[in-house]
């Protein structure tokens, strides 16, 4: 009995521990960002400061730049999830209930190219953008976040697997066509794989600094994160006016994430069970 209380205290203290490794930073940050230039000098991080003030807040929210960050987010964020779902789910059906030559090649390009690290093939991404004419344009990051990220073809892979055959079969038999099954039949049952690509998709892109800021220079491209990097790096020294502009950016990602996390963990456990 005593070795099993002990064994409860220590995965107990396990998970204070992990939830402070990941609080404190955002707490730490949230602080700093309640404090004048002379707090951030003579208090305490682990305390918001004498003179509570949203000077900082209202500085960042008051940059052209940040609505401009959030508008062209919006736009990339919607086109890519909604191209993501609608060619990871097609692909998946297809590689999952067809039979055909070479399928098997097939399947393991797809994998191989999850094995590849992107900055190994950055020279070429870079040229066929440019060919494309999508360089400094919106469409650059929409197109790669499509195409380079194949994790919603295993996730759907995971839960067509785990649907009978003979949905599919008495559909068929009804006189459904393909297309009518899938977009009537099969679509709909993929919902809680969805909900999981789109969520863990959107999280992946409003953090994204590299992608945009590398295929999208111009002003009025910014994301919220190459909002964030030009705003830090004219704040160089006001540690204060940062913080504020990193929870004002943190707020997008924190409440999808706490609105939809059960949908998150559902989805991988469906499609782990169902795998």
């Amino acid at each position: 009995m005593t070795k099993r209380v002990a064994q409860q205290v220590i995965k107990q203290l396990i998970c204070i521990g992990m939830v402070l490794v990941v609080i404190a930073p955002i707490i730490l940050t949230l602080f700093a960002s309640l404090k004048t230039g002379a707090d951030m000098v003579n208090s305490s991080p682990l305390s918001p400061g004498s003179n509570i003030t949203t000077e900082n807040y209202e500085n960042v929210l008051s940059n052209r730049y940040l609505l401009v960050g959030f508008k062209n987010t919006g736009i990339i964020l919607a086109v890519s999830l909604v191209f993501n779902v609608l060619f990871g789910t097609m692909t998946a059906y297809v590689i999952e209930r067809f039979e055909f030559k070479g399928k098997k090649l097939v399947v393991g390009l797809f994998f191989m190219g999850m094995l590849i690290p992107t900055f190994v093939t950055e020279i070429a991404r870079f040229q066929i953008i440019q060919k494309l004419g999508l360089y400094n344009t919106l469409g650059a990051p929409i197109v790669i976040y499509i195409a380079s990220d194949l994790m919603q073809l295993y996730i759907y892979r995971q839960f067509i697997q785990g649907l009978p055959v003979s949905l599919d079969e008495s559909a068929l038999l009804d006189g459904c066509s393909y297309f009518r099954l899938f977009r009537s039949i099969i679509f709909p049952l993929l919902k809680p794989a969805t909900a999981t690509v789109c969520i863990i998709k959107a999280i992946n892109i409003i953090n994204d600094m590299y992608i945009p800021y590398l295929y999208m220079p111009n002003n009025k491209l910014r994301t919220v994160t190459t909002f964030l990097m030009n705003f830090a790096n004219a704040q160089q020294g006001s540690w204060q006016k940062l913080a504020a502009g990193i929870i004002i950016v943190m707020i997008p990602t924190i409440i999808i994430y706490l609105i939809f996390q059960k949908y998150i963990l559902a989805g991988i456990s469906a499609g782990a069970v169902k795998g």
